[in-house]
């Protein structure tokens, strides 16, 4: 991910587009913190070219999807404050982002998914919802959010 991200930055410095490149740039500069964090948090001492190195794919991700909910909300707040102008940028940064994040699942998928897991924990309480989300987060991956794992889980097991 880290090979694809700096040449999408560099055909677009080439392209001369300024919030890509700029949008790019924030998400690599994420990927560093995330990677000092790490390196700091678990004691690494190997030396790499840049910190990201640190971090795996999903951490990688998690750093995506973090940033994408960020421009989500900015857009929010910036709707709510009537400026267009600075929540249409935030989509298309938004945009940017969502190139990089793995195909989000549909309903139909995250139900069976999160079937097949009710299934091998053997839930059938309201009880284990935290056993039945912890199990299928892994699975999922970030290809859905949060807010609507927790509803799937509590319709199946409601």
């Amino acid at each position: 991910m880290l090979d694809k991200l700096t040449n999408s930055i560099k055909d677009a410095m080439r392209a001369k587009d300024k919030l890509r490149t700029q949008t790019l740039r924030s998400i690599l500069n994420d990927f560093t913190n995330a990677g000092i964090d790490k390196k700091g948090r678990e004691g690494l001492t190997q030396e790499v070219a840049s910190p990201a190195e640190f971090l795996t794919s999903a951490e990688m991700i998690q750093v995506l999807q973090s940033a994408a909910k960020r421009r989500r909300e900015s857009a929010e707040q910036y709707l709510a404050g009537h400026r267009q102008d600075l929540a249409d940028k935030e989509n298309v940064e938004l945009l940017i982002l969502a190139e990089f994040l793995p195909q989000a699942l549909s309903a139909v998928e995250l139900e069976v998914l999160i079937k097949e897991t009710i299934a091998e924990i053997g839930a059938t309480s309201m009880a284990e919802m935290g056993l039945v989300m912890k199990a299928a987060q892994p699975k999922i991956a970030g290809r859905a959010d949060g807010k609507a794992i927790s509803a799937v889980v509590r319709e199946l097991l409601g």
